[in-house]
């Protein structure tokens, strides 16, 4: 069964622990919190305290996404904010595999994250230390936008990429998924959806959640 990680950037952003609780209800597997700086990406969202906040009232798989310049800076802060998973940009690390153990001697799980432009060949060398890889299907930033259907094509070349090296990462995709997209990508060897918007703007995100989880 795919899994499924309801991304908290399309929550209310005044009611967020009644969307944590709302997604954990409905069956979500993780929560994905997206935190962006401003300058990595053109948005602002949240900090280490608003993640220990959640936590606080939640026992939810925490998948947090930075999307930040100088990511190992902020590694240690959400991890002791109740971080399970974090996951950095390849784009963002000038010494990528620093900082992947760096996560991972927290005892945490650690993944990276390649743009829509940036190709497989950048994890050659780290793969194997990476519980998973996330795939960007849009230019990050927003939501609600579209799919890029480039990533298809990404997602088969990773899923060869991984059992080559015999990696046990997992893939996770992000941007524009709904049920039509997210059939496309778990053919392709996805096996994480990561939604926003089609989850939390749906008239009952709970069922929603069950379709993506059935695909």
């Amino acid at each position: 069964m795919t899994l499924v990680a309801p991304s908290i950037l399309s929550a209310d952003f005044a009611h967020l622990a009644e969307g944590v609780a709302m997604i954990e209800n409905a069956g979500a597997d993780m929560v994905h919190i997206d935190v962006m700086d401003g300058h990595f990406v053109p948005n602002l969202t949240i900090g280490p305290q608003v993640v220990a906040d959640l936590r606080a009232g939640s026992s939810m798989f925490f998948d947090v996404h930075l999307m930040v310049e100088r990511p190992e800076q902020l590694v240690r802060p959400f991890y002791q904010a109740g971080a399970n998973l974090i996951t950095v940009h390849a784009e963002a690390c000038t010494h990528l595999h620093r900082v992947i153990h760096e996560i991972k001697d927290l005892g945490i799980q650690c993944g990276v994250a390649l743009n829509p432009a940036t190709p497989i060949e950048v994890l050659k060398y780290v793969v194997k230390d990476l519980d998973l890889v996330l795939i960007m299907s849009v230019n990050p930033g927003f939501a609600a936008q579209q799919f890029l259907s480039l990533a298809v094509d990404k997602i088969r070349d990773l899923r060869q990429m991984l059992e080559k090296t015999g990696s046990s990462a997992k893939i996770q995709i992000d941007g524009g998924i709904n049920e039509h997209t997210g059939q496309e990508a778990v053919e392709a060897g996805v096996d994480i959806l990561v939604a926003g918007s089609y989850i939390f703007k749906s008239a009952d995100p709970g069922e929603t959640v069950k379709l993506l989880k059935s695909l």
